[in-house]
């Protein structure tokens, strides 16, 4: 399992393709959460030894076989400027699906006016119609771009995949927190009913 970087150097660009190819120390995992019917999962800087600062250029979450308590449900997200106190960042962002049958009797690409946000603080999700049957998850990454500094918005991008009934469902979302201010924290939820199981990690990416 590993993940394509890009490389530049002196004007020319070369592709790292695979984990071994990764420089010494560019991915660090910085927390690993397990849910056990957990309403939510939280990763707040300078809480239980997660780093959410601007140690890291890139970070990125890994999520892992996430099992519903509630069935049609999807993973959300959102960010805190105060530390967890208030997750309620505004976001600009994207939303679109591809889905295809097992059966192969039917299929779709399609972009989701009703998923997207226009300047909107509520949370954004990741994932939609995830079924809550026992073979049945969300998994997926999402990175976020520079969260402590102070000058840009913070972009963010995902990419999930569900089984979505007798169906495969792939989910891309991007955009941004509209702010100036550091995100010091990013909490992850079903939209209804808890993570019945699942695991979230954070990992630190080193720019060079």
């Amino acid at each position: 399992n590993y993940m394509a970087l890009v490389k530049y150097n002196n004007n020319s660009i070369s592709a790292i393709t695979s984990a071994a190819a990764i420089p010494a120390g560019a991915m660090t995992l910085i927390k690993s959460q397990t849910a056990s019917s957990s309403a939510t999962i939280s990763f707040v800087h300078g809480t239980s030894d997660v780093v959410l600062d601007g140690t890291y250029p890139i970070y990125l979450f890994k999520f892992i076989n996430c099992h519903p308590s509630n069935n049609t449900v999807g993973l959300y997200f959102n960010g805190s400027t105060d530390g967890g106190s208030n997750y309620n960042v505004t976001k600009t962002t994207t939303y679109f699906l591809v889905r295809h049958q097992e059966d192969a009797s039917s299929n779709e690409l399609s972009y989701k006016t009703d998923l997207d946000l226009a300047q909107s603080t509520g949370f954004q999700p990741l994932s939609i119609d995830q079924v809550n049957d026992n073979d049945a998850s969300v998994c997926g990454f999402l990175h976020l771009y520079n969260p402590s500094n102070t000058t840009f918005v913070k972009h963010f991008i995902s990419r999930t995949q569900e089984s979505r009934n007798v169906s495969s469902m792939e989910n891309y979302v991007g955009g941004y927190f509209n702010t100036t201010s550091a995100i010091n924290a990013i909490q992850f939820k079903f939209n209804s009913g808890n993570i019945d199981a699942g695991t979230i990690k954070l990992y630190g990416i080193k720019d060079s």
